[in-house]
């Protein structure tokens, strides 16, 4: 049973609205499910919310306000590396968000200085505006590129993969493909093995990349 509608405010709106996208997906929030949610008329919302779009727009400002901000002047590599991790952890704890963050045309103020700190740590860093750019969409496409590719793994990330490789190799013989078992059977399935392991290693290999490629002398 969803709060009585008495109680509605634009936070408690938008926190139900999370609270689905979490549980079923953003193909599952409408107006009507945020409503029943609430315990409230549908027509009731439109005095919190405009309509779909700007309800969308709430959410994606929301996860970006849950991902720690860099701090402009700290150390770029550092601070950049501890926004995207935080990244990866907040678009793992909502995945319907990566469908949205690239689409949505109207920024909120959380979306912004999110964006705003990211060219300021990098530029402050050294880094021209042509880098800057380039340096941005590297790492955003390996992070958001990440945690795609982990939500679409056939097996969770806590020690199932064991399972999904024994079942692959069931199809063909050994000798098939000699370096496939010898990858699953030599690393794959070997304790510790998950595949998020993975995440630091190749964001590092970018920051070290970039520090060669982009660092200058910072900006004053």
């Amino acid at each position: 049973m969803g709060e009585p509608a008495r109680q509605l405010s634009r936070e408690r709106v938008l926190q139900a609205a999370v609270g689905i996208a979490d549980a079923h997906g953003v193909g599952a929030l409408t107006m009507r499910s945020l409503a029943a949610e609430l315990n409230a008329k549908p027509m009731s919302l439109y005095y919190y919310i405009r309509n779909k779009d700007d309800l969308l727009d709430a959410l994606v400002d929301r996860v970006f306000a849950e991902i720690e901000l860099p701090e402009v002047g700290g150390d770029w590599r550092a601070e950049v590396r501890r926004r995207c991790l935080s990244a990866r952890t907040v678009l793992a704890r909502h995945p319907w968000a990566l469908a949205l963050v690239e689409t949505r045309t109207s920024p909120g103020p959380a979306t912004l200085r999110h964006h705003d700190a990211m060219l300021g740590v990098l530029r402050a860093g050294g880094f021209s505006l042509q880098m800057t750019a380039h340096a941005y969409g590297i790492v955003d496409a390996y992070v958001y590129g990440f945690v795609l590719q982990e939500a679409s793994l056939p097996f969770d990330t806590t020690g199932s993969a064991n399972a999904v490789a024994d079942s692959i190799m069931e199809g063909f013989a050994a000798g098939d493909y000699p370096h496939l078992v010898e990858f699953a059977t030599q690393h794959v399935q070997q304790p510790g093995y998950h595949f998020g392991g993975q995440f630091e290693f190749g964001l590092d290999l970018i920051l070290d990349a970039l520090a060669v490629h982009g660092g200058a002398t910072p900006i004053s």
